[in-house]
């Protein structure tokens, strides 16, 4: 079996990402020869037009695979010989396999909101939900939201095109009314039990908020998929509020472990790896 994997991540603004050590340390408890490259388009001072130069240099370093982060979740896609079931059904791609001269897409986001929410929401009502973002993430969220259970998602984005085809795709996907796009999130709000954020607001290079503080109460519960911070505003608002939240962190973890094992064909221990997760963020803080 092969023992020796060189793998990377593909995006913009990822100088502070965990996924390295999160990824490299739980590689050494496993006796892997293991090694994981940023490939910053900022960094670089690149467009996100050069990702196929980007994939074509991975794959002629010999790279087992690449994650793959905003704002290339859904362009890569055309750079890609193949498509996992997942990837193909949600149209977006976090995780790239390289073998045998083929790009294989996949996408472990959905699973790894399914998890961190399942993990650190239990007893949560799901009769309504509003998503913020129908990007990348957002198409991946939503999947993973109708598979938890919540009978109606309300979507919002900025492209208001882009919320009403999702909304359309999950309701033919699910062969019901689970979905539908809006325009007024304060709204929608009013008669939601929670609020699952999937835009890249609150990162460190996205500071600020993506909605009005009047519009969370302390009925509802929010969701984050940014972990960078970990605890970002819109969660320090809903904490205040005294709303449950759920951190991205889970997510980053759940989608990495389900990467890992696409890269290297072995098993990671995703419960380690949480609590390794846990032990970075507060090194960080």
């Amino acid at each position: 079996m092969n023992n020796k994997f060189l793998v990377g991540l593909i995006g913009a603004d990822i100088q502070m990402s965990k996924s390295p050590a999160l990824h490299e340390t739980e590689a050494r408890h496993l006796k892997l020869d293991y090694r994981y490259e940023l490939v910053d388009l900022a960094e670089r001072s690149l467009p996100a037009s050069a990702l196929p130069e980007l994939l074509a240099e991975l794959s002629d370093r010999g790279f087992a695979g690449s994650n793959i982060t905003h704002p290339c979740k859904q362009t890569v896609i055309a750079h890609l010989t193949g498509l996992s079931e997942d990837a193909e059904m949600l149209g977006a791609v976090n995780t790239v396999v390289l073998r045998d001269g083929k790009r294989i897409g996949h996408n472990t986001d959905w699973y790894g909101f399914y998890r961190n929410f399942e993990r650190g929401m239990p007893g949560a009502a799901k009769t309504h939900a509003v998503l913020l973002g129908a990007g990348g993430a957002g198409v991946a969220v939503a999947h993973a939201a109708i598979k938890l259970g919540i009978e109606v998602l309300s979507i919002f984005d900025q492209d208001t095109s882009r919320a009403a085809a999702l909304a359309d795709q999950l309701n033919r996907r699910f062969s019901r009314t689970c979905a539908q796009p809006i325009r007024d999130v304060g709204a929608a709000l009013d008669s939601a039990d929670g609020l699952i954020h999937a835009t890249p607001t609150g990162m460190r290079s996205h500071p600020g908020l993506p909605i009005d503080p009047e519009w969370l109460h302390p009925r509802h519960w929010v969701a984050d998929i940014v972990y960078m911070p970990l605890v970002t505003e819109l969660l320090a608002l809903a904490e205040k509020k005294g709303c449950r939240t759920l951190p991205g962190g889970g997510m980053t973890v759940f989608q990495a472990a389900a990467a890992f094992e696409l890269f290297t064909g072995v098993k990671p221990d995703a419960e380690r790896m949480s609590r390794h997760f846990e032990e970075l963020c507060r090194a960080t803080a």
